[in-house]
């Protein structure tokens, strides 16, 4: 394994706090009690299941996340532009030439 990797790997490995030979001394112990009530204070268990709050959130959840993730908001972001663009053509465009010849 190359030097880089290793690199790499021991940064996502704790170092080792709770060495035998520190444990003894008083500033070691201070220090120790401080890692050891951190870690106390940290959650246990599975995390708590997200609940979206407003529309854009409950809409991400149910078509960008999970098991059901899909391509359908393909499809409706080219509806919103279909819609919206005949909208405007009609407006600028096909609203004046309704009654008359061109």
């Amino acid at each position: 394994m190359s030097f880089i990797c290793r690199r790499g790997l021991s940064t996502l490995i704790p170092p080792k706090i709770a060495s035998p030979s520190a444990i003894g001394a008083t500033q070691d112990a201070v220090r120790m009690q401080r890692v050891v009530s951190f870690y106390a204070k940290l959650p246990r268990g599975p995390a708590p299941k997200f609940q979206p709050k407003g529309i854009l959130q409950r809409y991400a959840n149910r078509y960008f996340y999970g098991e059901n993730a899909s391509k359908a908001p393909i499809v409706h972001l080219i509806a919103i532009f279909t819609v919206f663009g005949y909208a405007q053509h009609y407006y600028f465009h096909i609203r004046h030439h309704k009654h008359n010849a061109h």
